[in-house]
């Protein structure tokens, strides 16, 4: 029976988009057409055909996303947000809408519209419409933090999804991994402590390593404060870590595995050794 009624559904769109299509006027641009209507209007032309109609203006969404990114030669995304409003005003449970629309609205120009703002709003819409759905709200998590470089912000909505029912429990690591390359090291090793302390095995080991890296980041500040007192103080560089001990530092040198600092001599400046357990790319 539901295949039946889908089949007869499928037969009404070309109609359905003909009578809009008609009302809207055989003369008038398309992107006229775009910013002057709307999901509720859409609506009102096809009533019962909600479900199908988004589709359709789902589809036009991605066609039109990829014709302009792949084949057009003055780029312009203009109905890319016009498009994907009728579509979830038209379906406000349309997950895929709401994930794709944003990367399409965020990724940079020329290849995505460059809107990361509109991108947000979008995600926001889609957790507002779908409550429970954690990936909804790690994709706004996410994109707060590579967007719009709020960390605090990022970090706080992931472990919001983390609490959702049926959420993997890597969005917590997540959270406090947001916060670490954010900077914001003491919430950050809140939130790793709290994982080491309530998990096992491999997550609780993980959590020891990333709070052994919280603490040789706080040591490596106290070691590059100490390279510009001697500087200041000699006129000199240091031409090794350990003479930082003449002008009566006596912080470690070394990081919490017991490997000792790396020195630039030339920058003057101290960092996580690369043959560190701890070492990690952009860990700062």
């Amino acid at each position: 029976m539901r295949a039946l009624v889908a089949l007869l559904l499928a037969a009404a769109v070309p109609w359905t988009q003909g009578r809009i299509d008609a009302r809207l006027g055989t003369h008038r641009a398309q992107e006229e057409v775009l910013y002057l209507w709307s999901g509720d209007q859409v609506r009102r032309l096809a009533p019962g055909f909600e479900d199908l109609m988004a589709d359709v203006y789902w589809l036009r969404t991605v066609q039109y996303f990829g014709g302009q990114r792949v084949y057009a030669v003055n780029k312009r995304f203009d109905l890319l947000l016009p498009l994907v409003n009728i579509t979830v005003t038209l379906d406000p449970r349309m997950q895929i809408a709401y994930r794709y629309g944003a990367t399409f609205l965020a990724e940079t120009y020329p290849m995505g519209a460059g809107e990361p703002e509109a991108a947000v709003k979008l995600l926001e819409r889609g957790v507002r419409n779908l409550p429970h759905d954690w990936r909804l709200r790690q994709d706004l998590g996410l994109f707060h933090y590579y967007f719009l470089s709020d960390a605090q912000r990022a970090s706080q909505i992931l472990l919001e999804a983390a609490e959702i029912p049926g959420a993997p429990p890597f969005l917590t690591t997540l959270a406090a991994q947001v916060l670490m390359r954010g900077g914001d090291r003491e919430t950050s090793r809140q939130v790793w402590r709290r994982i080491f302390e309530q998990g096992e095995g491999p997550m609780r080991n993980n959590a020891a390593v990333h709070l052994a890296q919280l603490d040789a980041l706080d040591a490596l500040d106290n070691v590059n404060e100490a390279i510009l007192a001697y500087e200041r103080r000699t006129g000199v560089r240091p031409a090794a870590l350990d003479e930082l001990r003449r002008t009566g530092y006596r912080g470690p040198v070394a990081d919490p595995s017991g490997v000792p600092f790396a020195y630039d001599r030339a920058t003057g400046r101290a960092t996580l050794a690369r043959n560190s357990p701890l070492w990690r790319p952009q860990l700062k």
